[in-house]
């Protein structure tokens, strides 16, 4: 089995570095554009660091493919082959970092043969550097993690995000899913804006549970195998195997409390990273059919 730790390190040094870039700007007023919604927003930060980053990987490692959120909303397609390949999100949390709220991250995956090796999350206003290599346990700053372990969810944090999907039934399943959760009942539900951060929650134990439909592969492919070097569970929301393309996951203490929130929580419909991620659900703003009904539905079907 190939070594990749050399690329790891590199990795770490090079998050660093781009870290001053976005620390630089934090303070400073920004220039916003919107994506697809208006919380899908992109700075000129995030598009100088993710070339910044691919450049830097590219003079080191010219044979290596990338995957980088500011080059596929520029129209570059997401193709996961065997090649050795980065992951990019160069600023994870970007409402967070145009508002000035302190959770923002650069996320870098590695994977090969569409397998992760080794995942980076730095989490640059906290001085955060969380990193795992496949089988060779998670780490942030150093200190090694640990999930909690925690098996009752009715114990449980539970992390979540509103997403930036926001045509009406996209908003009525998620805000429907938070409520599920809350009846299991659990103790509480965070957001702190960013899914990379977030799922970095569960591997130091601080969180229990977090999941998402609706973020793409830039968002948590490294802090999936941070997760779960730091002895979580990482899936699908449907309980199934996590696929890093199907815009779904839960993490989690344990199976018992992943599986618990795979039970009550739903679904919308979200085409794959590797299909087209210029369409998700409905149109913007257009009218779909609202939860309850659709549930009445399924129950009269029954």
């Amino acid at each position: 089995m190939a070594d990749w730790t050399n690329c790891l390190n590199f990795g770490i040094s090079i998050a660093k570095q781009a870290s001053e870039i976005v620390l630089s700007a934090f303070q400073q007023e920004k220039e916003v554009k919107l994506k697809s919604s208006p919380a899908d927003l992109v700075t000129e930060t995030d598009q100088r660091v993710e070339k910044i980053l691919i450049s830097t990987i590219k003079d080191k490692y010219p044979e290596h493919r990338f995957i980088g959120e500011e080059s596929v909303a520029a129209g570059e397609p997401v193709e996961l082959t065997d090649s050795p390949t980065w992951i990019i999100d160069p600023i994870d949390g970007t409402v967070n970092f145009v508002h000035r709220f302190p959770f923002v991250a650069i996320s870098i995956a590695f994977t090969v043969n569409k397998q992760t090796e080794f995942g980076i999350v730095y989490s640059c206003v906290e001085d955060k550097m969380f990193y795992a290599q496949r089988g060779r346990g998670a780490f942030v700053n150093g200190d090694p993690l640990h999930a909690s372990g925690q098996e009752d969810v009715r114990k449980c944090v539970v992390v979540t995000e509103i997403g930036s999907e926001r045509d009406d039934l996209a908003l009525s399943i998620m805000t429907s899913n938070i409520f599920r959760v809350l009846k299991l009942p659990v103790h509480g539900i965070r957001a702190l804006g960013t899914a990379a951060v977030d799922m970095c929650q569960v591997a130091t134990g601080g969180a229990d549970a977090y999941y998402h439909i609706g973020m793409h592969c830039w968002d948590i492919a490294a802090s999936a195998i941070i997760v779960q070097e730091a002895g979580g569970v990482v899936m699908d929301t449907d309980g199934s195997e996590f696929d890093m393309m199907s815009r779904r996951v839960i993490a989690a203490s344990s199976a018992a409390v992943a599986n618990d929130i795979a039970r009550v929580i739903k679904a919308f419909p979200c085409p794959r990273d590797d299909e087209d991620i210029r369409v998700c659900t409905s149109p913007a703003g257009g009218s779909s059919t609202p939860l309850h009904e659709e549930e009445e539905k399924e129950e009269t079907r029954k």
